[in-house]
């Protein structure tokens, strides 16, 4: 603050030495002689030298003791400033006698000669002198970020000052901590002295740099150069570049001739890295650039590298639902399908086989380097087992094998390596009846079976086990011979007759019209399951595997052995006439027989 007081104290005068003229010899002399006047009258007008309060001025420190510095102004005494003003952060003393130092003129009394300064105020003094002309003149100046604050950070340029968030960067700032300590030049956008408050901005000055190269950069730059750029930002769909005031796309299909799934796994913001300019407009300013381009592209030589039959190894980078994705080299990727990873196995996902990481061997079955594709097979590594598993295991051999898998319609036996025979349900006993095969046998038995048929083309490995004991149907006859009486179970009823269990798988049938001599619609709620009855053997068909009884038949004959009896026991009579009637019953019993 400027103070006008008036000091009436008058300075000591100090009366200047006059040289007499007749002393003067020369013309030299006498130009000596008024200038050494010059100087007298110009120390003279020194001690009357007033300061005003808050004024600025520059001393020569002539002491330092525990307490003060003394500091010689030009005036009649010397200021004092506080010794703490001097020290460091460690608490030492950095200055020295005859030191220049810019200081304040805090206060005075002329009386007692005392002058008070400080230098921090007059540091003070000129950090505003400096805002003011950088503000005028629309130059720079460096500041230190101390924190952030609510909508930006606190700047020390000398003294405090704002630097809103929106003017930090070109761009939002992600970690706004990474600012704080670091030190950069602003330009003051505006500033109040007497409200002590100052706005700053970084970004003006980086718009004004960008703008500088950006000129200097489309003056220079088309398509086909190779430039190097700075990554500046990273996305889903490629790398936004700069390359001196100018932001080119690197997108991610121009990375590399390989497989890219996203920018960073092979770029960070800050790398240097070097590019292609695939393609420019200068009036929209929009570059796009490549990378792998700067190779040559490797289908070119594929076919020569990779032909047909031959083998290679190589990493699994991709998985889908029809097969696995090889990468061979940089930039050429094979197909395995799911259908050429085994000979044997029927891999429904590539994922039963192998891993991405994984390393594989397979052979180049085809190559269209056109369309940049290649087919490779893993099964054919190794020799396809089909081709030699009718030798080992011709039709009729007896194998022995664990039970690897049941179903609805058999069981599946372990035979070779990936390979396994099929039980069918009908080919498990010639007689049972099986629902399923899960009620005879569980996964992992071992049992014995026949080789039934091997369709190597189809690749399927038949196999029985009932075969391995006779058909008990092919000697059904000799064991129930027809008009044989047996004793059976009944199994089952339907509306059309009986089925009677003679033997363990063996069944015959009592048709609905050989029930009884009435007539009989159904026999359900006539029999019972499990019922005993007796039949007689009426026909057998051993290639159907049927067997024919009745019941009527044996009523039947039950009745006429009955009649038999009551005639033979009649004694004959004096008259023909009783021979006539015998003879008539007994053609009506034949007949009834014969229905």
């Amino acid at each position: 603050m400027e103070n006008n007081t008036e000091i009436n104290a008058e300075p000591t005068i100090q009366t200047p030495t006059v040289i007499p003229m007749n002393q003067v010899d020369t013309f030299d002399d006498a130009q000596e002689a008024s200038e050494g006047m010059d100087n007298l009258m110009e120390m003279y007008e020194e001690s009357f030298k007033r300061f005003a309060e808050g004024e600025v001025v520059t001393g020569r420190i002539i002491s330092v003791d525990k307490d003060h510095v003394l500091v010689d102004i030009g005036y009649k005494s010397e200021g004092q400033i506080r010794i703490h003003e001097f020290r460091d952060e460690n608490g030492n003393i950095v200055v020295k006698t005859g030191d220049s130092v810019e200081v304040m003129v805090e206060w005075w009394d002329d009386e007692n000669e005392v002058v008070i300064l400080s230098k921090e105020k007059a540091a003070k003094v000129k950090v505003w002198d400096d805002i003011k002309k950088a503000h005028d003149n629309d130059e720079v100046i460096q500041g230190i970020i101390l924190a952030r604050v609510k909508g930006g950070f606190s700047v020390d340029v000398g003294v405090q000052a704002f630097l809103p968030g929106s003017q930090a960067d070109l761009r939002p700032i992600r970690n706004l901590d990474e600012m704080v300590g670091k030190t950069f030049n602003f330009k003051v956008l505006k500033y109040n002295r007497k409200r002590s408050n100052i706005v700053l901005s970084r970004r003006a000055l980086l718009e004004q740099e960008r703008e500088t190269k950006r000129s200097a950069t489309l003056t220079t730059i088309h398509e086909g150069k190779i430039l190097s750029g700075t990554v500046k930002n990273l996305t889903e769909y490629g790398v936004f570049v700069d390359l001196g005031g100018v932001d080119g796309l690197l997108h991610i299909t121009d990375i590399s001739w390989g497989r890219v799934k996203h920018p960073s796994e092979l770029f960070k913001v800050g790398d240097e890295i070097t590019v292609k300019v695939l393609n420019l407009d200068v009036e929209k300013e929009r570059v796009s650039l490549g990378m792998k381009q700067l190779t040559q592209d490797p289908w070119i030589a594929a076919v020569e590298k990779y032909p047909i039959g031959a083998r290679i190894s190589g990493k699994v980078v991709s998985l889908t639902d029809y097969g696995a994705f090889v990468e061979l080299e940089e930039g050429i990727e094979g197909l395995i399908h799911v259908s050429e990873m085994s000979w044997t196995r029927k891999v429904r996902h590539p994922s039963k086989i192998v891993s991405i990481g994984d390393m594989v061997d397979a052979v180049v079955l085809d190559i269209k380097p056109e369309n940049r594709r290649i087919s490779l097979g893993m099964k054919q590594i190794a020799p396809n087992p089909w081709d030699v598993i009718s030798e080992k295991y011709p039709v009729g051999t007896t194998i022995e094998g664990k039970i690897k898998n049941i179903t609805d319609f058999g069981i599946f036996i372990g035979i070779d390596e990936g390979i396994d025979g099929l039980v069918h349900i009908s080919d498990i006993s010639w007689t049972k009846r099986i629902k399923h095969p899960s009620e005879i046998y569980k996964k992992g038995d071992v049992i014995q079976a026949i080789v039934l048929d091997i369709e190597k083309d189809n690749e399927r490995f038949s196999l029985g086990i009932k075969q391995l004991q006779p058909d008990p149907w092919k000697t059904v006859a000799q064991r129930y011979e027809v008009g044989k009486i047996i004793t059976g179970t009944v199994t089952n009823l339907t509306d059309f007759g009986i089925f009677v269990e003679l033997e363990e798988g063996i069944e015959g049938l009592v048709h609905v019209s050989e029930i009884s001599k009435e007539k009989i619609k159904t026999p359900v709620g006539k029999f019972n399951i499990n019922d005993v009855i007796t039949a007689r053997v009426m026909n057998i068909n051993s290639d159907e595997r049927r067997i024919g009884l009745s019941i009527k038949r044996l009523e039947v004959e039950d009745e006429q052995a009955l009649l038999s009896e009551y005639v033979n026991s009649m004694k004959p009579g004096p008259s023909t006439f009783g021979e006539l009637l015998k003879e008539n019953l007994q053609e009506k019993l034949s007949n009834e027989s014969n229905q």
